[in-house]
């Protein structure tokens, strides 16, 4: 998460490559186990801050841009609620649904490469310098409470015949039209048009091509 400017061995850029190719890449290879599942759920870690940024199709690895690290999160996250959008498309025929989840605001060691005066913007450090959570809502939440939705979205019989959707706080969040803060899941990270144009995106770089 804000990582400063990194390449995989194939050039692409971290946040991209470890949040999204990384989960794509290991679909494809269980394709086979899902589809034999005979009803299996996916489901991919996204995060609020999809609201950052939609994803730059004409520059996703930052090749012509200069390199925005809070940019380059949020793309990948939009591109993680793309993926599973998509997933479930490809998916339903064979008893496959895919969600994604925005878990809530955590402090875990993810934080590492923000400054402390990043982590005191957003509230998250104490008088003593601690990276701790300084109010509690619906949005901040310990570890534990963060794996709640991901759990519901893979377990609960409330999602029985559904997929494809964006989930927050154990309910399906609602669609919002900017990027204003708070939850919702924003136009683009739900855009029908942008999950079929980032899977064939994705499936070139890695030069793969999932089973059908």
């Amino acid at each position: 998460m804000a990582v400063p400017l990194l390449r995989n061995d194939l050039g692409y850029e971290s946040q991209f490559a470890t949040n999204h190719l990384g989960h794509f890449h290991l679909a494809s290879l269980l394709w086979p186990a899902l589809v034999k599942a005979n009803g299996a759920r996916v489901v991919t870690l996204s995060s609020r801050g999809h609201r950052i940024s939609d994803i730059d199709f004409m520059d996703i690895n930052f090749e012509n841009r200069k390199y925005d690290k809070w940019k380059a999160y949020g793309q990948s996250k939009t591109a993680n609620a793309l993926f599973a959008l998509e997933l479930d498309n490809r998916g339903k025929t064979y008893g496959i649904r895919s969600f994604s989840v925005h878990a809530g605001t955590i402090i875990t060691d993810k934080s590492r490469n923000l400054t402390d005066e990043e982590m005191q913007s957003m509230g998250a450090l104490d008088a003593s310098g601690r990276r701790v959570l300084n109010e509690y809502n619906d949005e901040r939440k310990i570890i534990e409470e963060g794996a709640a939705t991901i759990v519901w979205c893979a377990t609960s019989k409330q999602l029985n015949g559904l997929g494809g959707l964006y989930c927050e706080n154990v309910d399906i969040a609602k669609a919002v039209s900017g990027n204003e803060i708070g939850p919702g899941v924003r136009p683009w990270a739900s855009s029908v048009e942008s999950a079929k144009r980032l899977w064939e995106i994705s499936e070139k770089l890695l030069a793969i091509k999932f089973p059908s």
